[in-house]
Formats: C-alpha cells, sequence, structure tokens
C-alpha cells in the first residue's frame, strides 16, 4: 500500500484534519494537500510518516 494511501486511510479512521496531521508527522502542514495533486514523497519523509502513523497506535 502507498504512502499516500495509507494517510488518506487514517485521516478517514482518526478524523484528524489533513494539515494537522502533515504538522504533526513532518512538520508540513501542506504534506497532504501537496501529495493530493501529486507531489511524491522521498525515503526520508516516507518513513516519518509510515512511523507517525504506526506510533499512534491505529
Amino acid at each position: 500500500m502507498s504512502v499516500h494511501w495509507k494517510i488518506e486511510k487514517f485521516l478517514r479512521r482518526t478524523q484528524m484534519p489533513p494539515t494537522k496531521f502533515g504538522r504533526l508527522a513532518v512538520r508540513d502542514p501542506r504534506l497532504v494537500h501537496d501529495l493530493r495533486r501529486g507531489r511524491e514523497p522521498g525515503e526520508a519523509i516516507s518513513a516519518r510518516i509510515e512511523a507517525f502513523i504506526a506510533e499512534s497506535g491505529l
């Protein structure tokens, strides 16, 4: 599953606003917006996103 889909699933499950997710996960409130517009995250950003989702316990 791509990082983008993991984020979308996480947002639906937690009802967290996209800007809050970006700020908490990688200190970038525009992250989700940019991903939805085609941005591809690098390896480091992807790892931080995956770690944030895993640490949330959901």
